[in-house]
């Protein structure tokens, strides 16, 4: 169940959130939700040179396509009514890790975007136990993900999940 966060207004919509389990067919569905998060990263990282939404989201549907073409990769869309409202994209990738002991297939977590409107009611955390189930099921045990830097609130949620900090992304662009 999707809770309403403190001081947060409740969404105006009733309809609690079903959440479809897929794969590349319905990565057009996510592609607003994905330009939400493109210009999430943009107010918590400023000082860069970004694409602009519709340049990212090309880009980023083309890598969409290729990940989940990965064997048992995959994508749930939370959907209230017909309205994507969140998404999270988990490919597949085959083990072990070069420097941590881990099992012969390591989930890494793509993408994890709520809807603007329905950030801080627990959406994120229902996906996330999604993720977790579905990759328990798959007997998927390693999880990796990136954060940008930045973005603190997604670095506390996913340290309140278990998950540690163990790498840092260090860069020179030419934009």
């Amino acid at each position: 169940m999707v809770r309403n966060a403190p001081g947060r207004p409740r969404h105006t919509s009733a309809v609690e959130p079903t959440i479809v389990l897929g794969g590349a067919e319905l990565i057009d569905d996510v592609e607003e939700l994905w330009k939400a998060l493109h210009r999430h990263h943009q107010l918590g990282l400023p000082g860069f040179a970004y694409h602009p939404d519709e340049v990212s989201w090309a880009v980023r549907s083309d890598e969409y396509r290729r990940w989940l073409a990965r064997p048992g990769s995959f994508v749930l869309v939370a959907y209230a009514g017909a309205a994507p409202v969140g998404y999270a994209l988990v490919e597949v990738l085959d083990g072990p890790e070069d420097t941590w002991v881990t099992g012969d297939r390591i989930a890494m977590l793509q993408s994890l975007s709520i809807a603007p409107l329905w950030r801080g009611r627990g959406l994120g955390t229902v996906l996330a136990d999604r993720v977790d189930a579905e990759l328990d099921a798959r007997g998927i045990h390693d999880l990796m993900l990136d954060v940008v830097e930045g973005n603190t609130g997604a670095e506390r949620f996913y340290e309140r999940r278990g998950l540690r900090r163990v790498m840092s992304i260090y860069a020179r662009f030419s934009g």
